[in-house]
């Protein structure tokens, strides 16, 4: 599942941190959300599937005590 117009901040070349970058997909899921008024149209799912990952990644890394 791909959504053309979504592109995370990595992908367009910035250069930003774990943490911006959860900040950034959590309120991109909002954002699409309140678009689509659907927590389960495909798009909401997708961006909320990368959060997912992110928060393992963030969790991996600094333990169980999430900042973001």
């Amino acid at each position: 599942m791909s959504y053309v117009g979504y592109k995370s901040p990595s992908s367009i070349g910035y250069d930003i941190s774990l943490e911006d970058e959860i900040l950034f997909l959590r309120n991109e899921m909002m954002r699409t959300f309140q678009e689509e008024q659907s927590f389960t149209s495909d798009l909401v799912i997708e961006i909320s599937c990368k959060l997912d990952l992110k928060i393992n990644e963030y969790m991996k890394l600094y333990g169980t005590e999430c900042r973001v």
